[in-house]
């Protein structure tokens, strides 16, 4: 199992692009099912649950064709249905959370799917219910199997209808989304994610021939269509999570960088959390400038009460960047409560944190309070392992600040999400060593 040495205390300095965005990746790539021509996506990034995704792709005999760094075509007009019953893909589908959003395009276009309860990491409860019951309203039927512990989708017609989402899923919409897209009539979605990943989506399939308005709000409304052509170009937009984690960085190790070609557009509220985190940074052009600053001090309500930070549906603040927001406001001043409303054991790397010397109260699996020290208690290093994606980078942030060596295990989980981020890092002054 691979692992990372991190020598704390050095300072970066420099430029740093910021890799595609793996949320959007999975999407779009699952959305190439819906057309038998060729669909050509730019920037997708080289991590492990896109490749995952690709290699599961290829072999369900799409036509896969890598036509330089981050741009791979796709052809699906030879899928073998018969590869969906076969245990090799029950695995392959089992270990990647993303596998999900296959269900929508296959129902859609081949009236079958097969789904086994999906894997990836240990964050807490991922429920398919908005995604199934969206599936079930245009017509689908859902058989579980209990021996194989999958789900079996079929459809003899999709048909559109009104549906209001329980709750604003991300990725329950775009399953949605890609199954309406090729539903006879027309299909309302209320309640719908409409985060950038939803909007990118949404717009490259109508660059395919789909009708979807009201892209960007919470009701999108879906005129069905007989079948999608293809895409000459779709560009994947910068990874925010990894714009975020940067900004946090730079704060944390008093360094000086521009994060280069953010789309800072479609950052949201991102660069206001870390500007009320006392973090200053600079638009310039579509570059974040982070000037190189000794300490932050944490903002407070208007009130006088403490900040919280708290994860909400967009345009609110996305829950992947808590864990980063979290561990940067160990080396603030002041405090500050996060409180990670979607996942129930998303905070419990705070442990780790607490051995390295942070003041953290973890309230319970959603609450934790940061008493920040500023910069005058560093953190030590640790031995440690990454949970998950965003926990990963988080103590790997926590590690680069800290006072000696620290060791973090099980960084696949890193991988899944991040391309790269070793050499990268280390190429603007990071000091992190792979041990395979």
């Amino acid at each position: 199992m691979a692992k990372f040495l991190i020598e704390g205390g050095h300072s970066l300095k420099g430029d740093i692009y910021p890799q595609g965005a793996k949320n959007e990746a999975l999407e779009v790539i699952c959305a190439t099912l819906l057309s038998s021509e060729k669909v050509t996506i730019h920037n997708i990034p080289n991590i492990l649950d896109v490749n995952n995704l690709i290699s599961l792709l290829r072999d369900m005999g799409v036509e896969v064709e890598n036509q330089g760094k981050g741009t791979f075509s796709f052809c699906a007009a030879n899928v073998n249905l018969d590869y969906l019953d076969t245990p090799q893909f029950y695995k392959q589908c089992a270990s990647l959370r993303g596998s999900v959003m296959l269900v929508g395009p296959l129902v859609a276009r081949f009236g079958t799917a097969v789904v086994p309860k999906p894997g990836g990491d240990k964050i807490g409860r991922r429920r398919l219910d908005t995604h199934f019951t969206g599936i079930q309203n245009l017509g689908a039927i859902f058989c579980f199997d209990p021996d194989l512990q999958l789900y079996r989708i079929r459809t003899q017609k999709l048909k559109g209808c009104y549906m209001l989402l329980d709750e604003a899923s991300v990725t329950g919409t775009a399953n949605i989304v890609m199954t309406a897209v090729l539903a006879e009539g027309k299909t309302t979605i209320y309640n719908a994610a409409c985060e950038p990943y939803i909007q990118q989506l949404c717009k490259m399939l109508n660059k395919m021939g789909a009708k979807i308005s009201g892209i960007g709000s919470n009701l999108l409304v879906i005129e069905g269509v007989e079948k999608l052509h293809g895409c000459e170009s779709h560009t994947i937009l910068p990874d925010m999570i990894e714009i975020g984690s940067f900004i946090g960085m730079a704060a944390m190790t008093n360094s000086e960088i521009t994060i280069k070609n953010v789309c800072y557009d479609e950052l949201g509220m991102i660069p206001d959390c870390f500007r009320k985190m006392g973090i200053k940074l600079e638009r310039i052009n579509d570059d974040i400038y982070i000037p190189k600053q000794d300490k932050y001090t944490l903002e407070t309500f208007m009130d006088g009460s403490i900040m919280t930070f708290a994860d909400a549906p967009w345009p609110g603040l996305t829950p992947d960047l808590l864990s980063v927001l979290l561990v940067v406001a160990t080396q603030a001043k002041g405090s500050v409560l996060i409180h990670q409303k979607m996942f129930e054991s998303r905070l419990f790397f705070v442990d780790k944190l607490i051995d390295m010397g942070a003041q953290i109260i973890l309230c319970d699996p959603h609450r934790a309070t940061v008493i920040g020290l500023g910069k005058e208690n560093q953190l030590r290093a640790a031995t440690m392992s990454s949970p998950d994606i965003r926990a990963g980078i988080a103590l790997l942030i926590a590690a680069m600040s800290a006072n000696g060596t620290s060791t973090i295990s099980n960084i696949e989980q890193i991988d899944r999400g991040y391309e790269d981020i070793d050499g990268r890092l280390n190429a603007i002054g990071a000091k992190i060593m792979r041990i395979e």
